[in-house]
This record gives structure tokens, C-alpha cells and sequence, in this order.
């Protein structure tokens, strides 16, 4: 696959359509005008989520459930073909969907689960807590340990189809932030003191600088940011997320996929890609991020360490 594909070519907003015609009369319509809108049902805001719940006469766990198959519409999903669909509830109020992402050529490492979709998603939108994430199954480990690094994982609650469970019960003794001394988890805003980039520095290298600088990195200390540009000049950016247990981290290049996907986008509409990170550092995301954006096609990569 390379970015000579049409950026449409994955376009979610069909496949969300479909879904919404597929809901409960009763919540098609106020999804509906939301969509025509604002193009986008990828943030359910707390005032339409209100209606939705007025709307149908279910609660807000109701309401999820509901919404999943649109969740699992932004999917990209081409070596499984199984989409997954997974919605943050944030602490402001406000709701954000998330579904995997796969990557052909590419490691199954590389994969995004819809659970960490979601929280990313919350994560770039700003929030600094959760209330819950409601999904069509239990959960895996790598997913149960990825939300095991957040602000929330002592009162998370995971809203399933016929129960719902604490956090705590699914990953019971479990090992986090806090056994490596680590209090300021995922989703506290962070604000890294990186060194300024040179004046004449692209706009595609400071938006990976401002990614990096709000990066969470613990563990290895080794701050990293991606920013994506679409052949129509678009902005996307991406921040890296580490983990106690080191795999279920996620990488600045993935995060800002993330951010893309869920504007209704895919990779094969990316241009050009800049990557900044940590200077010295104990890793580094240069390699990775290359091979991703090599099975795209996408050679123009801005590096730079600071």
C-alpha cells in the first residue's frame, strides 16, 4: 500500500453512517444532526449525550452499548478484518470513541487495541481523568494493564454488554506507576522542559516539539512526538505514552494515528511525517516510526533531537 491511494480511500464516514442507520430510531436522529454538523461523531459531548439518554430512555451505560458499532466503525482493521469498538467516558463529561488499528507489513507490536485508542483520545482532547470505558467484551491484558497506567485506575469501571466490573477486579494484584514510584500518571498534564528548535524549523517539527513536550515518559525519560501532515494540510499530532510494563506503552507515531483516524482519516492519507525526541535518550522512536511510514509509502520524515 502506498500514499498514492486516494486519502479517501478509508474514509470512516460511510461505514458510520451505516451504523447510526442501524440504532434505535430514537437516537438516529440528534446523531444525525450532530454528524451533519460537525462531520464527526468521534467526541460524544456531555450535551448530546443528555439527549441521547432523554431521547431513548436509557442510561449512560445504555447509551454506550448502543453507540459501540459506531465506535467500531473507525476501525482499521486490514489483517483481521475484526472491528473493535471501545468508548471513554471522561471526567468532564464528555465521551470519546476509539477502535483498533492494524498496520500491514508491520510487526503485530505495532497494533493499537480500541481501549488504548480511546483513552489517547481522551488524553489528546485533554482530559485528566476517567469514569469509565464501556466495550462489547472482557478486555484483554495488554488492554487491562495499558489503563492500569491512568489517573483513574482505582475507580475505573469497565461497562461490558451483560455486567460491568471495576478495573481492580479484572486485574486483580495488579503492578503499575505507583510500585516504580511513579504518582503523576497517565492523563496528569505534563509540560517537559525541552530545548527550543532552531528559528528556521518547519511548522511540522514544532508541532512534534509541542507533542514531545506534553509526552509521558517515566520510566525511560525519553519524551517523543510525532506530528502528521495530510496531503491537505492537515495537522495531526501524537505524544508518546510508556507503561509500567514497557509493552503496553504507546508510541508518538500510533498516538497521532490515532488522532487521524478518529478525524475520519487513514494512513494512506499522510504526506509527510516529523518525529522529535529527547536528545541522549535510552530509546528511540526513529526506527519504528520509519518502518511504519515506509509500508505507507511515506518517505519525507523531519528528525530531530533536542
Amino acid at each position: 500500500m502506498s500514499s498514492s491511494q486516494s486519502p479517501s480511500a478509508f474514509s470512516v464516514l460511510p461505514a458510520v453512517q451505516q451504523a447510526i442507520d442501524q440504532l434505535p430510531s430514537a437516537l438516529q436522529a440528534p446523531l444525525n444532526q450532530h454528524l451533519q454538523q460537525h462531520h464527526s461523531l468521534a467526541v460524544i459531548p456531555a450535551a448530546l449525550m443528555q439527549t441521547l439518554i432523554e431521547a431513548c430512555g436509557l442510561d449512560c451505560r445504555g447509551v454506550t452499548l448502543a453507540l459501540l458499532p459506531v465506535a467500531a466503525a473507525y476501525s482499521y482493521a486490514l489483517i483481521s478484518n475484526f472491528h473493535v469498538g471501545a468508548i471513554v467516558w471522561g471526567a468532564s463529561g464528555n465521551f470519546y470513541l476509539g477502535a483498533n488499528m492494524e498496520f500491514v507489513q508491520q510487526s503485530l507490536g505495532q497494533t493499537i487495541h480500541a481501549e488504548q485508542c480511546a483513552i489517547n483520545h481522551a488524553w489528546l482532547h485533554g482530559e485528566t481523568g476517567l469514569v469509565g470505558i464501556t466495550i462489547n467484551a472482557s478486555p484483554c491484558g495488554h488492554c487491562r494493564q495499558f489503563m492500569n497506567e491512568t489517573t483513574s485506575a482505582q475507580g475505573l469501571t469497565v461497562y461490558l454488554p451483560d455486567t460491568q466490573q471495576t478495573l481492580q477486579q479484572l486485574l486483580p494484584a495488579a503492578f503499575g506507576p505507583r510500585d516504580l514510584g511513579v504518582t503523576d500518571a497517565l492523563l496528569v498534564s505534563q509540560q517537559h522542559s525541552l530545548p527550543a528548535l532552531e528559528e528556521h524549523s518547519n511548522s511540522l517539527l514544532q508541532a512534534a516539539r509541542a507533542a514531545a513536550i506534553r509526552s509521558y515518559a517515566p520510566y525511560s525519560h525519553s519524551h517523543a512526538g510525532v506530528a502528521l501532515r495530510t496531503h491537505q494540510g492537515e495537522i495531526f499530532s501524537g505524544r508518546y505514552a510508556e507503561n509500567a510494563a514497557f509493552n503496553p506503552s504507546l508510541p508518538p507515531l500510533q498516538s497521532a494515528l490515532v488522532m487521524l483516524r478518529m478525524a475520519g482519516l487513514a494512513p494512506d492519507a499522510v504526506q509527510a511525517a516529523a518525529l522529535v525526541e529527547r536528545k541522549e535518550c535510552q530509546i528511540s522512536q526513529l526506527a519504528v516510526t520509519q518502518a511504519l511510514l515506509g509500508a505507507y509509502g511515506i518517505d519525507q520524515l523531519h528528525y530531530q533531537t533536542i
